[in-house]
């Protein structure tokens, strides 16, 4: 069976070393073939491959769904491809194929969230919504920060089909394409508590938790070893 390849999007910024550690990470933990990097692409991951997209400023999740129709539509990314974000760290070895991983109906992933309301929240409720209108009556959530395998032409019809649904196009994919898979509690950790799974298998991080909490020094303790995809500054 041949490894699938990794695809990450990347937004344009400076050094991310929340990337550093994740490619340290699939590296050690996860098999592949290739990591292509989607959008921007920091000097020192050169060893990484590359194919670069214009990206706007804001809303973020545009960027991303220009990343995954670019990854769709290249030739030479495998198919299925793995689809990871720059903050998702695999700290166990992992089995080939990768599995799925899902959240759970969407109807109960609104209740983890309570009475806060953001964009975000409002895209689920209107995807929750969509995806019931075309008959679906309990849609599951893949909307986890661990990589999920996608297949190129079910993932280029969810985008079509799911048109301003894209903030949650992992979601749309797995439902429209009738995936399935375990269930799992999601693995983001936002805050610097030390309060956190240091057993799991999957961590995620924000840029604050990653430099300034303990998650953070948890995964870089994990992974002190350049990867071959890191290159060094020439002098």
């Amino acid at each position: 069976m041949e490894l699938p390849d990794i695809v990450v999007p990347v937004r344009e910024g400076a050094l991310n070393e929340q990337l550093r550690y994740a490619l340290r990470s699939w590296t050690a933990h996860l098999p592949h073939r290739h990591v292509w990097i989607v959008g921007f692409r920091p000097w020192w991951a050169a060893g990484a491959r590359h194919i670069p997209t214009h990206q706007r400023t804001s809303p973020a999740y545009v960027n991303t769904t220009t990343a995954m129709r670019a990854a769709c539509e290249h030739p030479e990314v495998s198919d299925p491809f793995l689809w990871a974000n720059d903050d998702f760290f695999v700290m166990r070895p992992q089995p080939t194929p990768f599995p799925v991983f899902h959240r759970g109906p969407v109807r109960e992933v609104f209740g983890q969230y309570g009475a806060r309301s953001s964009a975000y929240v409002a895209a689920m409720r209107e995807t929750h919504a969509f995806l019931v209108g075309l008959g679906y009556e309990e849609p599951t959530s893949f909307e986890l920060h661990v990589p999920l395998p996608v297949r190129k032409e079910g993932m280029l019809r969810a985008l079509e089909v799911g048109k301003g649904h894209d903030v949650h196009k992992r979601t749309v994919y797995g439902v429209l394409n009738g995936v399935t898979g375990t269930q799992m509690r999601d693995v983001k950790i936002a805050r610097r508590s030390p309060q956190f799974d240091t057993a799991s298998p999957f961590l995620s991080t924000m840029p604050d938790s990653f430099h300034n909490g303990a998650v953070g020094r948890h995964i870089r303790g994990a992974f002190p070893e350049s990867c071959p995809y890191e290159v060094r500054r020439r002098r």
